[in-house]
């Protein structure tokens, strides 16, 4: 059997009411998605107007995209750069201390390609202290980077990444251990 988009329905995914969602829409496109827009106190009330957490000294770049903030959790001092696009469509949290580079992809949604309705799937994602995801990178639904993990540029995490490790590739593998110095110890 073919898959048959027409059949396609998510009548168990609630995202939340249709005027919040139109609501959102706008203010995430002006203030939000708007690459002229550098002001990220701005955008930090805006989140949180709609309902994401979010901590002390997080820096947002400009034409960062936000699918649905009321499943966004930000620790303090994490860092989400440009063009930076999260999925949300279930729940994201990124803890404190957390870099976020330029064009990295957040996606928490997918689709059952063994169902002729191509059924939704939502995963949620965790991003723990410390992780930092590289430019163009992409971390998929159900996907926990623990405490100080890095995703290589360009690379995809479709399974958990292990804490102070490194990865890289589609899929993202191990390739070392991240060994941390003290910046005060080399002087």
């Amino acid at each position: 059997m073919p898959v048959d988009l027409k059949q396609f329905s998510n009548p168990a995914y609630k995202p939340g009411s249709k005027v919040k969602r139109a609501f959102w829409f706008l203010f995430n496109a002006f203030f939000l998605r708007n690459p002229y827009n550098p002001f990220g106190g701005i955008k930090r009330g805006v989140l949180r107007m709609f309902g994401a957490k979010i901590g002390k000294g997080v820096v947002i770049k400009p034409a960062v995209n936000i699918k649905y903030p009321w499943f966004l959790t930000i620790g303090d001092n994490s860092w989400i750069g440009e063009n930076v696009w999260i999925d949300n469509l279930g729940k994201v949290e990124i803890g404190p201390n957390v870099c976020i580079s330029q064009g990295a992809l957040i996606l928490c949604g997918n689709h059952d390609y063994k169902k002729r309705t191509f059924d939704l799937i939502v995963g949620d994602i965790v991003l723990e202290d410390g992780v930092w995801i590289g430019a163009q990178s992409i971390v998929t639904g159900n996907v926990r980077c623990e405490s100080h993990a890095i995703l290589i540029a360009g690379s995809v995490a479709s399974n958990d990444l292990n804490s102070y490790s490194i990865y890289r590739g589609n899929p993202a593998e191990l390739i070392r251990e991240r060994k941390m110095e003290d910046s005060a110890e080399k002087e």
